[in-house]
């Protein structure tokens, strides 16, 4: 006569899983995971919308420097080389405003690399045009041609080239967070692979007497699997708490470059990251242990 299947008493805890698989070691390790993997995210995202935040502004600005500006124009009807030059900056298409630069702003810019000898009236400084553009901007190199024939020696700066240096730090400060993401999945896998053996070797009797009473190896996997789902999902929304007010602080560190940290303004893969990191642990937990705890009654003999 054939054996009954192995049927669980309502409520119980036949293989004795909470002691096996604990409530404080393993939710500790997944939420220092978690904390690591949203600080990892944060980093991404940050990367992003600074190289955005500064890749809008360089291409609606432009700098124009004006050698001698008090010498006279090409034509002498247009008086001084910068008020012709700031003439004819706004009334070019594309150029929303142009403002020549104070002499003490200038003297505040050449600090850092001439001190107090850049506010020598003596010293011959070009006078230096900041321009802000409208979407539709001109084309820098016919804008030089432009003002060269009006004041020659003009030059125009797009800045374009430190536009493509941020972005290749960008992206490279991007790959360097999601490189560290995969190396906190892998470490999280590798702490439930550990967590699940340990639970299998302290409960090694119970489950080979369940297994012989009929216990098929899905359900014994499916109570590892679970067990270790709750405890990573636990884990996971403690680490991505707990990274919350780190984040709120680095938001506040960089409201200088990005504007004042708001909560509607945040990127949105940041938005979507950081609630899907608990879910990302729990599936990280259930996967792991399914495959550990299948391997593993594969060896009974």
């Amino acid at each position: 006569m054939a054996e009954p299947p192995y049927r669980r008493p309502r409520r119980s805890d036949d293989l004795g899983l909470r002691h096996a698989l604990g409530d404080r070691m393993l939710p500790l390790l997944v939420a220092a995971m978690a904390f690591l993997a949203a600080l990892a995210l944060a980093g991404s995202a940050g990367a992003a919308a600074l190289v955005r935040h500064w890749q809008e502004g360089a291409a609606a600005a432009l700098t124009v420097q004006v050698p001698t500006p008090a010498a006279p124009a090409a034509a002498p009807a247009e008086g001084e080389r910068l008020a012709a030059v700031l003439a004819a900056l706004q009334s070019a298409p594309g150029v929303a405003a142009a403002r020549a630069l104070t002499p003490a702003e200038l003297a505040a810019l050449l600090r850092p690399w001439l001190g107090t000898a850049g506010s020598d009236p003596a010293l011959p400084l070009p006078a230096v045009i900041a321009v802000h553009l409208v979407p539709a901007a001109p084309d820098p190199d016919a804008l030089q041609d432009q003002l060269g024939r009006i004041a020659p020696g003009t030059l125009v700066e797009s800045h374009g080239v430190w536009v493509a240096r941020l972005a290749r730090l960008g992206r490279s400060v991007q790959g360097c967070a999601w490189l560290v993401l995969a190396v906190v999945a892998a470490v999280a896998v590798a702490v439930v692979t550990a967590a699940t053996r340990a639970g299998l070797a302290a409960r090694r009797e119970a489950i080979e007497l369940v297994h012989g009473l009929g216990a098929t190896d899905g359900y014994i996997a499916r109570r590892f699997a679970r067990r270790a789902t709750w405890l990573a999902l636990l884990g996971g929304v403690i680490g991505t708490l707990a990274a919350l007010p780190v984040l709120g602080l680095l938001a506040a560190l960089a409201a200088p470059f990005t504007g004042p940290p708001d909560l509607a303004m945040l990127p949105a893969d940041l938005l979507v990251g950081l609630p899907a990191l608990p879910l990302a642990a729990a599936a990280i937990g259930f996967v792991t242990a399914q495959a550990t705890v299948r391997r593993w009654l594969r060896r009974l003999p």
